[in-house]
């Protein structure tokens, strides 16, 4: 999950105990960076995620450049003690999508730097098989453009993505509710990331938690096997032994 949208950090931390998520992000340009490390009375972010036992992945959501982006990513290791960066470098403030010349640009300076680099990418496969190929420990294709909760609006991309990859491929960004959630991981998706499907929402602790069942129900589904479509009806049950009523 991540921590942008909500409300409070109330709402935040029911949402996110109910998600069960064991991984938020947080955007380092956003969220000023505590030194009370999770002691009684630290009411930050920082000091939430330290208390609920979920780990932090630094994210640096709001760089619209490659020397941005690497900045605040080590910044963001200094503060944060972890090498660990969801890597965003984005195009511009009307579409929020991804820059892909900058993004792998960004991605093989950081993997080189020593970084574990989790990118935020379109639904190309060919730039996700680049930021594999630089070294990416995973790829993380949007679905739609990020807090329009349009859901996967080329799932043909999504499910090429993900068959091609050798890394965990992570949905982020455009998820509106838990069938779009399901439909992910049902495409081939190790998981996904949200925000504002569930800190948006009208209920957000049970938004929450219809997401987690449906990562679940989504990733059994994707083990089981689907049957295959067919263009004509399959009855069930076979026609042998059937009763001729016929006079």
């Amino acid at each position: 999950m991540g921590t942008g949208g909500a409300p409070s950090l109330l709402a935040l931390e029911d949402a996110l105990v109910a998600s069960g998520t064991e991984l938020t992000t947080v955007a380092m340009r956003r969220v000023a960076r505590q030194t009370s490390g999770g002691a009684a009375g630290d009411t930050s972010m920082w000091g939430l995620l330290e208390r609920l036992g979920i780990r932090a992945l630094p994210n640096t959501a709001g760089c619209f450049s490659v020397r941005e982006a690497v900045l605040t990513a080590q910044l963001a290791r200094e503060a944060c003690g972890t090498d660990w960066v969801k890597l965003e470098v984005i195009a511009d403030d009307v579409t929020l999508l991804p820059e892909p010349l900058g993004l792998v640009e960004a991605a093989e300076e950081l993997v080189r730097d020593g970084f574990t680099v989790l990118p935020y990418c379109g639904d190309d496969p060919i730039v996700a098989r680049r930021l594999e190929d630089v070294g990416c420990a995973a790829v993380m294709p949007l679905g739609a453009p990020i807090g329009s909760g349009l859901g996967i609006l080329n799932p043909r991309n999504i499910e090429a993505i993900a068959a091609a990859a050798s890394v965990p491929v992570i949905l982020d960004a455009g998820i509106g509710t838990a069938s779009d959630a399901a439909l992910a991981m049902e495409l081939g998706c190790d998981g996904v990331l949200l925000a504002t499907a569930v800190t948006r929402a009208a209920d957000p602790v049970r938004m929450a938690r219809a997401m987690r069942l449906a990562v679940e129900a989504g990733h059994e589904a994707a083990g089981a096997g689907r049957i295959p479509r067919r263009e004509r009806a399959l009855a069930s049950s076979s026609p042998e032994g059937r009763l001729d009523l016929a006079l």
